[in-house]
């Protein structure tokens, strides 16, 4: 079975792509067909790298200070130093492990929770659908990040209550997507052969719906690592995370509570917020390719001058409009 239903129609429209064929490839053709998706791959690796390679790349401790506070970037410091003489160009690749571990960490749990309820949800139907997608709409209207500070400040500062406040805020809207799509693949024939034959709930689930639905969890997965980061680096910039942490959030509260700003400083600040913005930019260039990919009205709605033109009405000659 293909992994998304075609449109025939969609998909012998004039300059349409082609159709992917298997879910095996879905990554793979995309990574190859769309540009933005391989620039969002680049972004994200190096930024993982970096992370990972800390210890073998970062010029200085990231603890200890090696220059004056706030000295200016130079060939010695690319980056300068922060209020308390530590270089940044070594912290930023410090926090960014911590970063980019609780975003991953909270998103696979997020995905966990979101992907189960949904497919419980769509499959069952009835008062069980009923009861998750209430709490699930409850959820959706709280605002995430009032809510995040709010549960953050309850629980303490800790990088672990960190990690599920952002799981509970994100898990809702995959699971609202999930829901929608194993609603339609339970009406689909080859579940329908599935009953007939004798065939188990969970044998169902986990041989024909699970592997249909994910790609779809694959690209909610990777768009919801980018707002699971932002949200990181919002409650460390509040001060709701571990004070003892060094994360991309925390460069910047330590930053602003220095006041770095009046102090002419723009470099505490200016290269950690630009690697925030090149991750989350990274894993919404990703996600996005591979939900046009799966979604094939997506990747002919595109509106294109060249292919749009005024035609005569009906009954009237070729010259009236």
């Amino acid at each position: 079975m293909s992994a998304i239903a075609q449109d025939p129609a969609l998909a012998g429209a004039a300059g349409a792509p082609a159709p992917i064929r298997s879910r095996d490839g879905i990554l793979r053709q995309v990574l190859r067909e769309q540009k933005p998706a391989a620039i969002g791959v680049a972004l994200i690796l190096v930024f993982v790298v970096l992370a990972l390679g800390a210890p073998l790349f970062a010029p200085y401790s990231d603890v200890t200070q090696s220059c004056a506070v706030f000295a200016a970037p130079s060939m010695h410091h690319w980056l300068g130093c922060d209020d308390g003489g530590v270089d940044l160009l070594s912290e930023i690749m410090y926090g960014g492990r911590v970063s980019l571990v609780i975003g991953f960490a909270a998103t696979l749990v997020a995905m966990l929770i979101g992907g189960g309820v949904g497919i419980v949800a769509g499959y069952y139907g009835g008062w069980v659908d009923n009861v998750l997608m209430r709490v699930t709409d409850y959820l959706l209207v709280i605002p995430d990040l009032a809510f995040a500070m709010v549960v953050a400040d309850v629980w303490g500062p800790s990088l672990l209550h960190i990690v599920f406040v952002i799981a509970i805020l994100e898990w809702a809207g995959t699971a609202r997507v999930i829901r929608a799509q194993v609603k339609s693949l339970k009406e689909r024939t080859f579940v329908k052969r599935a009953h007939s034959i004798g065939a188990s709930d969970t044998r169902i689930i986990l041989r024909h719906i699970l592997p249909q639905v994910g790609p779809l969890l694959m690209a909610n997965t990777v768009l919801t690592i980018a707002v699971a980061i932002y949200l990181e680096t919002a409650l460390a910039f509040l001060g709701l995370e571990s004070p003892t942490a060094i994360t991309w959030g925390t460069i910047l509260q330590h930053a602003f509570d220095r006041a770095a700003i009046s102090a002419g400083a723009w470099w505490a600040i200016v290269p950690d917020g630009i690697a925030i913005t090149l991750v989350i930019m990274g894993c919404f260039l990703l996600g996005q390719a591979i939900e046009d990919a799966l979604n094939p009205r997506l990747r002919v709605a595109h509106l294109s001058i060249r292919r749009w033109s005024l035609r005569a009405l009906a009954g009237r000659g070729p010259d009236a409009i």
